[in-house]
This record gives C-alpha cells, sequence and structure tokens, in this order.
C-alpha cells in the first residue's frame, strides 16, 4: 500500500523572502499525514514480514500518530490498539481513531511511562501483536524519511524541519548524507530543553556534522503555545494560503522568519522546510483561536 510517491515542493510568497520553499509532506494522505505515511511505510513492511496483523502502539489523546497508525491499519486489513495517555477522554482525533477501527486503553500517566511493559502485559501472549513505539520511533522510521531527501529534485541551503522524538530529523540528516550535500539541517526541538535531540539522532546516525538545532522557539514546551504563536499562524495561513499547526510546523515557520530577521541566511541561501503534516492538532488547541466575521 505504501508505493514510492512523490509529494510536491511549493514556494512560499512571503516577503522578505524569494528563496523560500516547502515539501508538501501534508498532501500526501489526509490521515496517514507527511512524516506519519514516512515512519509507518517500512514498519507495516516489517510487521507483514513477521506475519503480525495487530498493530499496537502509544501516544496523546490528539496524537496524529495514533490516527495514522489506525487509518493504516484499517487500509490493510489489520487490527489497530492504541494505549492512550491519560485520562479517558472523547475527541475529534479518537473518534476517528475509532472509526477506523482502532481499540483504545486509557492509561495513567505513570504506567505510561514503561510502554514495554504495558506491551508485554497485554499483549504478551498474543503471536499477532507488533509494539510501535510513541510517534512510530524506530531505524525503519529514519529509513521512510531518508526518502524525503531521495525526492528532491535541486539541492538546498538549508532543510528546516520541527521535530519530537528526533526520528524524522534522523532520517533526513540520513538522506543528506547518502547524498553527500552540503546541505545544513535545521531542527527545530518543539520541547523545552530540546538539546536531546541531538542525542536521539546519534542513536540512528554517527556523523552529524550538517545539524544544527535551534532549541529557542519551544514556546513554553511540547503542544504549548502563546498568543503570539497563535496570532503568527493566523497571519502566516493568511498570507501565504497555508495551513500550519500550532505544535510542530508554526514553531518552524516562526524560526525560519526569525533568523531570517536575524541576518541567519546570506542572499543567495536555498531553503526548503518540510511541512509534516499534523494538521488536525489544530483540534486540540481549538480554544486558543476565535473565529471573527467582517460582516456587519
Amino acid at each position: 500500500m505504501f508505493e514510492k510517491i512523490y509529494s510536491p515542493v511549493e514556494q512560499i510568497k512571503l516577503a522578505p523572502f524569494n528563496n523560500l520553499y516547502v515539501k508538501r509532506d501534508d498532501l500526501i494522505d489526509p490521515f496517514i499525514s507527511g512524516n506519519k505515511w514516512r515512519k509507518l511505510k517500512y514498519i507495516l513492511q516489517s510487521a507483514e514480514k513477521e506475519a503480525k496483523n495487530h498493530l499496537v502502539t502509544f501516544g496523546g489523546a490528539y496524537s496524529n500518530h495514533l490516527l495514522a497508525t489506525a487509518a493504516v491499519a484499517a487500509k490493510a486489513s489489520l487490527t489497530s490498539t492504541a494505549f492512550v495517555r491519560g485520562e479517558r477522554v472523547e475527541n475529534e482525533m479518537l473518534l476517528l481513531c475509532t472509526l477506523f477501527g482502532m481499540n483504545l486503553i486509557f492509561i495513567d500517566r505513570e504506567a505510561y511511562k514503561d510502554k514495554k511493559s504495558l506491551f508485554k502485559k497485554h499483549f504478551g501472549d498474543d503471536k499477532n501483536a507488533y509494539f510501535i513505539d510513541e510517534g512510530g520511533a524506530s531505524l525503519q522510521a529514519t529509513l521512510g524519511c531518508a526518502e524525503i531527501i531521495d525526492e528532491l529534485l535541486e539541492p538546498y541551503t538549508h532543510i528546516f524541519c520541527a521535530a519530537g522524538t528526533g526520528t524524522t530529523a534522523a532520517g533526513l540528516l540520513k538522506g543528506i548524507l547518502n547524498h553527500k550535500l552540503k546541505t545544513k539541517l535545521n531542527i527545530i526541538p518543539v520541547l523545552k530543553g530540546g538539546d536531546f535531540i541531538k542525542n536521539e539522532i546519534s542513536k540512528y546516525v554517527s556523523n552529524t556534522e550538517n545539524l544544527v538545532l535551534h532549541t529557542d522557539y519551544h514556546f513554553g514546551g511540547y503542544a504549548k503555545t502563546t498568543p503570539e504563536l497563535i496570532s503568527f499562524i493566523k497571519k502566516f495561513t493568511s498570507s501565504t494560503g497555508l495551513l500550519i499547526d500550532p505544535v510542530y510546523t508554526a514553531k518552524m515557520f516562526y524560526a525560519v522568519i526569525d533568523l531570517q530577521k536575524n541576518n541567519y541566511f546570506t542572499h543567495n541561501d536555498k531553503i526548503l522546510t518540510i511541512h509534516s503534516g499534523g494538521l488536525m492538532g489544530i483540534f486540540g488547541m481549538k480554544d486558543k483561536f476565535t473565529i471573527s466575521s467582517t460582516i456587519k
């Protein structure tokens, strides 16, 4: 089901940039969106190779990964289960997960920390169960994300990507090194104290010379936001026609624009941003946005 696919690269018309581009991985699939599609590609192949037909994974109540896994399982005629971090809730994301047939198990935050134990306790005797870590973090996921670089038709001076676990970043770095590019990989950690991302990337890629971390754009931490970021999303989306989310891509684009203001780029630099999808994460922060009207 994961045939070769090339998401388009589009130029972003945004002053003062004349050299800013976006790889639209958000267009790959409405539910198996962006880097989730790429992460799950080889994970699913591995599960099929091991004759496992029950995907078991982990995530929060607004996890794009859970939705992507549920949709993948439905398309491949597999069973899926998710351990959901925290108290039992109902929301748009989990509704979609259940419509795709995913079984949800709500787990308190302390027990959730030991995912391997949870898997063993609930599915240790299920020979068909296949463990998928939170966010799809795995070696297989990095292989899928490395293919982003394979698809580029021209070189870029800088590539930007938001990061949570560092898996997508590790894949991008693999791809850059595989093609022997001089491209700088600029990673925007969306968690507070994001320096740990470099260690996570190092688990998969030993050479990190092309890697640059920008750790000051987390806006308070994972799934945290500020009025400034919300205002930025509104202005950016209305002026470019490109929808971004508060958890990942908004922080990345904010960083790119702020770095430009601080003379990080040269006039000749060509900049590529990775739109990693995950737009349904907006629903987890819908209370931060207000609907306005100009009709009198």
